[in-house]
């Protein structure tokens, strides 16, 4: 099955009232825990969040989001066992060789955030065929966060804003919220409408800090790898029942 709606239900598109959000993000958590509850390797709760990514672009396109952002793997991550690290890599090179057809037919397009070079010179060439295979599109933007950190990316917005200032290119008293946004790598992406962590964890774990300054959040205790049409249609309701205020108004 493609990442596009499902034959016997319509795709529906995208509301102008703002009820339906442009960017949705979301934490996948809970691959570890599906598996041990079923007695599985972890490995096996990965393949099985792997499918739900699947179910999620459905349901997105389904919805009429223009933006999903997935958190795959944190710079943290490396901390994790060098064997699960090592599914993680070979579980995203599969993914790309099973979804690559499909994902470039339902015109989905997509980006890269973090240094995904510390995959090494293989996984990156392939991720990068991958990008430019999947570059236009007219209906979904994936946007996959691998070995991202949103405190390392800041910091490097703001090296990127000092190197300007030491250049004389920008005079320090003009450093304002939009340059910092411009220098970050989701700049071409709209605002994150709306952020998800599955598994019942209630944190952001160093993920989009910035881009979620007036995100929604939503925290579900569903497992990653039962996340599916049903629960992400439940969050765009939940943020279209939401009144939605800025600046304390």
């Amino acid at each position: 099955m493609s990442p596009a709606a499902a034959p016997d239900k319509a795709e529906r598109p995208a509301r102008e009232d703002g009820s339906v959000p442009r960017h949705v993000a979301i934490i996948m958590d809970g691959n570890g825990r599906w598996a041990k509850k079923r007695g599985l390797p972890r490995v096996a709760g990965h393949r099985a969040g792997a499918e739900a990514v699947r179910r999620t672009l459905r349901a997105a396109v389904k919805n009429g989001i223009e933006v999903v952002t997935l958190y795959a793997f944190s710079s943290e991550n490396w901390r994790r066992s060098e064997e699960e690290v090592s599914d993680l890599k070979g579980l995203l090179g599969y993914y790309l060789e099973r979804e690559i057809e499909s994902l470039a037919k339902e015109g989905v397009r997509l980006k890269l955030i973090g240094d995904y070079s510390a995959f090494g010179p293989d996984l990156s060439k392939r991720l990068e065929k991958a990008m430019t295979k999947l570059q236009p599109s007219n209906r979904l933007t994936l946007v996959v966060a691998l070995n991202y950190g949103s405190r390392a990316e800041i910091a490097q917005a703001a090296q990127k804003l000092a190197v300007k200032v030491g250049e004389g290119s920008l005079d320090p008293s003009a450093i304002d919220e939009s340059l910092v946004a411009a220098e970050l790598q989701t700049n071409d992406l709209p605002e994150l409408d709306l952020l998800i962590r599955t598994s019942g964890e209630v944190r952001l774990s160093n993920f989009l800090l910035w881009q979620a300054a007036y995100a929604e959040l939503m925290f579900t205790p569903t497992l990653w790898p039962d996340f599916g049409e049903a629960e992400f249609e439940a969050a765009i309701d939940q943020y279209a029942s939401r009144e939605r205020r800025f600046g304390g108004r």
